[in-house]
């Protein structure tokens, strides 16, 4: 007779499968992250516009939006683009760029409808004023350290066709947003580097920074409108046209503060959403992207106290792993971060599972009907 030992045995081998590939993942982005880059094909000193779409007013605004203006960098200008003149963070810009004269800052109110994507439309009247050729979208809860524009630069190589950065959780104020950390940084963050360090790298939307004549060459901003997320729009034109997209060295952070489990919930779903329709096959895995349940079911399947242990130290191990790669990132750590890693991974399932079910979300009231279109390149 078979036990139930043998006849789990395969699973047992993908689990430790699983945890080979999330070491390795971690190893990659581990490689990547605060190293000394290559020499930068970026032209010294060349002027930069900032664009930053701003919609609402949330804690941070003040802090994150005002760091735009302390940036050392010798020649940019700063361009915020406000879709509704009745918006609260309209005032609240008005103030920053009268606070800081030094700076050259306007503010453009009004949108150029050309997707369903709210922010999209909010930046491309931006993009068509910008001053200069290299140009930074920039999302309003960044928060820019003052050498921002000189990391993003240093990520340019002479085959590449965007650089961005991926939001870091930070400062969180309980324990919500503390799963949110895990989310965005250990796990989210860890497979874009590990993705970055073999060279398939994706754009993320929240830092990108364009040269204006390649993209225009490939349509313009107006070719973000394929996808209904502008990040899955750039990868596939980036790549389309032969070029990479690259990941900064030291990833920017955004202040989190209170989290509510619907806000975190919503957030993930959305972007789980996103990602089913526009990388499918990429997916697909996520549904193992956290050791946890996987390893539960097994050991309930083992039946065995030796098999459960073995299990046990597995997502120990992996655990253990997640807590080195943020020390060695210098994001945040903490014991009370485990707890976190087992929440994230309780809910993977759930949030993987509801993607595939529906292809609509919902973002700051605009609910955006997702599909996939022909993208808009031409020959560079």
């Amino acid at each position: 007779m078979i036990s139930a030992l043998d006849a789990t045995f395969p699973l047992l081998a993908a689990c430790c499968v699983m945890l080979l590939v999330n070491l390795a993942s971690m190893v990659l982005a581990g490689s990547r992250l605060r190293r000394s880059m290559p020499r930068s094909a970026f032209p010294a000193g060349a002027p930069v516009s900032v664009i930053r779409p701003v919609c609402g007013l949330e804690r941070f605004s003040e802090e994150t939006l005002e760091s735009g203006f302390r940036l050392t960098y010798r020649d940019y200008e700063l361009i915020f683009c406000v879709a509704d003149a009745g918006d609260p963070v309209l005032p609240l810009v008005r103030r920053l760029i009268a606070r800081h004269p030094q700076v050259t800052a306007r503010v453009i109110v009004g949108e150029e409808r050309v997707s369903d994507n709210p922010k999209l439309n909010n930046c491309v009247r931006g993009w068509d004023a910008a001053a200069h050729d290299w140009i930074v979208l920039a999302d309003s809860n960044v928060l820019m350290p003052a050498d921002y524009l000189q990391t993003l630069q240093a990520a340019w190589r002479p085959e590449t066709g965007l650089v961005c950065a991926t939001p870091i959780g930070a400062r969180p104020d309980n324990f919500w947003a503390l799963v949110e950390c895990a989310f965005l940084n250990t796990l989210q963050a860890r497979w874009q580097y590990a993705a970055d360090a073999i060279g398939i790298g994706f754009a993320q939307g929240k830092s990108m920074l364009w040269h204006r004549p390649f993209l225009d060459a490939q349509g313009g901003i107006r070719a973000l409108a394929a996808e209904i997320a502008e990040d899955a729009a750039a990868t596939k034109i980036v790549r389309a046209a032969g070029r990479r997209v690259n990941l900064v060295a030291v990833p920017f952070p955004q202040p989190l503060g209170r989290r509510s489990f619907g806000e975190i919930w919503s957030r993930q779903l959305r972007w789980a959403r996103l990602r089913r329709v526009t990388f499918p096959l990429f997916f697909a895995p996520e549904i193992v992207s956290g050791m946890l349940v996987p390893c539960l079911a097994v050991a309930l399947l083992a039946g065995t106290v030796d098999a459960a242990l073995g299990l046990g130290l597995m997502v120990a191990f992996a655990y253990a792993a997640e807590l080195v790669l943020a020390r060695r990132a210098g994001w945040l750590r903490s014991p009370a971060l485990v707890a976190a890693f087992i929440v994230r991974d309780l809910l993977i399932p759930f949030v993987w599972g509801l993607a595939w079910m529906r292809s609509d979300v919902v973002w700051r009231g605009n609910a955006m009907a997702i599909e996939t279109k022909p993208a808009r390149i031409r020959a560079a």
